[in-house]
């Protein structure tokens, strides 16, 4: 699961489906839904980080992670682990546990605060100097872009292109 909020919401079905029979409408889909929790596994574990061997210049990056990813994953610093274990360039960041102002509808329904949010963090992150901002949900992603000319990928797609060249 590469997208953090995504995997705390996958993570959570046996617990929001229990007690849920198959019915005609949904024959097998509440069953399995432990199951599906079961192979959750987030993007953001290090395992295979040594495997990992990019061959692109190392570049200055800053990581935003989502809120997700610390507070429903409980995964704060592993992303920011495994992009040190690959030898990357990392920018510090003050204030990682902000929210950036996306957070799902947030940003639609209450866009003059998310706008702040993102201001505070984007001068958070903007001090790192990052040649590119990293992070683990297309919600981030997409709002942090929104306020920066500094490219923002997800850092699996990020890790990818490092590697392919």
């Amino acid at each position: 699961m590469n997208a953090s909020g995504c995997a705390a919401m996958v993570l959570e079905y046996g617990y929001l489906l229990r007690g849920t029979r198959a019915t005609p409408s949904a024959p097998a889909s509440c069953p399995s839904a432990r199951a599906t929790s079961r192979r959750c596994w987030p993007g953001a574990c290090p395992n295979f980080a040594e495997q990992l061997k990019p061959a692109g210049a190392a570049q200055r990056v800053a990581f935003h992670p989502p809120c997700t990813l610390q507070n429903a994953l409980k995964l704060a610093g592993a992303t920011e682990k495994l992009l040190t274990l690959v030898r990357r360039q990392s920018g510090s960041v003050r204030g990682t546990h902000l929210c950036c102002g996306s957070a799902g509808t947030y940003s639609v329904l209450q866009p003059q605060l998310a706008r702040r949010l993102r201001e505070r963090k984007l001068e958070r992150i903007g001090a790192a100097k990052p040649e590119v901002i990293l992070s683990s949900n297309i919600g981030c992603i997409q709002h942090l872009q929104g306020g920066t000319a500094v490219p923002v990928m997800h850092w699996i797609e990020w890790l990818d292109q490092q590697i392919r060249k």
